[in-house]
This record gives structure tokens, C-alpha cells and sequence, in this order.
């Protein structure tokens, strides 16, 4: 997926996740982010945009609290958070190839636009589940962001930033993920971490669904209910009730 695709389909899913809180108490509770209220929640969406925004410009910040970001009135939510997907698209196209700051070593500034992407994707979720919108996502994008998310589980820093990953380690279980359309991933879990491949085989577990639905449950934003699980139950349970996005 090239920089423009992911610039497009952050202000896609930034515009739809405005569009899902517009109206909205905001204090209304966010089911899947039960911690949150609304407001917090549409705070969050701006503030890492800007933070992301000036790590590609200026380098590293420390990561800021969601409940310390100020949207502003709600009437004012969809310019502010139109804003800071603005200045995240014009910052990684000014950087160009430039390396940046990243949780895992220095990679070029898409790293962040993709980042953001699949992190508003995600959330824009969490807003319409909340608010009753209407929420969809384009397969493409759906397939890159579990292809992120996995990247991110399996790489051998994650467990340091985030201790409970480590969970995942196995001793060579196997679990598919096979969507409606293109390709699968096949995940093993090995006692060195998680480790994965973009295909299909045979597995201990499969989980099957529409791209936009396998994403939803592998990021625990739906219930495993809404897709389709053969083989071993008890190992898809521990997957998902160790991860989250």
C-alpha cells in the first residue's frame, strides 16, 4: 500500500469516525474503550495525530494521555480532527524516505501514516459501536491493518512496551485467519514470540469471516460470535484474550 492510499485512507476513516461522533453526548461511555468517555476518545484521534505529526518533523516526544487532549466544543470536533490528519498526511510527504523515531528503531516516516491509519481505522470503529453509525472499512485496508497488527505482535520489542504480548509465546500452535478475500495468514506461536506468513494452511484453529469482521474480532472490537472458528476453541479464546489494538 503506497503513501497516497494510506493518506486517502486516513482522511477517509478520520472524516467517517467525525461523521459517527457528530451529535454525540460526550460523555457518553465508549463500550470498547470502557475507560473512555467520548470526548476522550475523539481527543485521543486528534492528539496522536499531532504527535505523530511532530515525531516526523521534530523527533521523538514523550506519548501524551488521551485525557489530557482539549478538542474543543463538539461543534468544532470534525475541523480539529480533519486538521491533524492534514498535518500527519503534509508531514510524511515533506520527510519523503527520511528515517524517524519509532517505538522499534528508526524506519521510514510512512511507518507513522500507516500507524495512524489502521489506529483511526480501529477507532472509528469504537465511535460508531458507540454512537450507533454505520461503520465500514475498505478490504484492502482491513487486510493491511491485521498485516500490521501482526507485524507489530511479532516483533521482539513489543513485549517490552507491552508485557501481557508475551502470553502469546507458545510451543508451535497454529492459527488461521482466513478472510473472504485475498490471501490468509497463518500464525505460530513459538516460545520465542509470535511468528507469521500471508497464506493458507493447515492449522490447530481457523477463524474465518468477511475481511472487515476478522479484523473487527482480532482487534476486539466485535464478538468471536461473528465469525466462523473450527478446530481448537480453547486456543482462538487465549489469542483474543490476549491481544487487543
Amino acid at each position: 500500500m503506497d503513501n497516497a492510499r494510506l493518506a486517502q485512507g486516513l482522511h477517509h476513516h478520520t472524516a467517517a469516525f467525525a461523521a459517527a461522533v457528530a451529535g454525540a453526548d460526550p460523555q457518553a461511555r465508549v463500550p470498547t474503550c470502557p475507560e473512555w468517555p467520548l470526548r476522550v476518545l475523539v481527543g485521543h484521534i486528534g492528539q496522536a495525530h499531532r504527535w505523530a505529526a511532530g515525531i516526523v518533523g521534530s523527533g521523538p516526544s514523550p506519548v501524551p494521555d488521551p485525557v489530557d487532549a482539549d478538542p474543543g466544543p463538539p461543534g468544532e470536533w470534525s475541523a480539529w480532527l480533519r486538521d491533524g490528519a492534514t498535518a500527519l498526511a503534509d508531514a510524511v510527504a515533506a520527510a519523503g524516505d527520511s528515517p524517524v523515531w519509532t517505538f522499534f528503531g528508526e524506519r521510514p516516516a510512512r511507518f507513522w501514516l500507516r500507524r495512524m491509519l489502521h489506529d483511526t481505522t480501529i477507532h472509528h470503529a469504537d465511535a460508531a459501536l458507540a454512537t450507533g453509525a454505520p461503520f465500514a472499512v475498505e478490504p484492502d485496508i482491513a487486510a493491511d491493518a491485521v498485516t500490521e497488527w501482526l507485524e507489530l505482535l511479532s516483533n521482539p520489542v513489543t513485549p517490552s512496551i507491552k508485557p501481557e504480548f508475551a502470553a502469546l509465546r507458545g510451543a508451535g500452535q497454529t492459527l488461521q485467519l482466513s478472510p473472504d478475500t485475498g490471501p490468509g495468514w497463518l500464525i505460530t506461536r513459538t516460545p520465542d514470540g509470535v511468528e507469521w506468513d500471508r497464506t493458507t494452511g493447515p492449522a490447530d484453529v481457523t477463524m474465518a469471516a468477511p475481511i472487515s469482521d476478522l479484523l473487527l474480532v482480532f482487534t476486539r472490537r466485535l464478538p468471536a460470535s461473528r465469525i466462523t472458528i473450527t478446530g481448537d476453541r480453547a486456543l482462538a479464546d487465549h489469542w483474543l484474550a490476549h491481544t487487543a489494538a
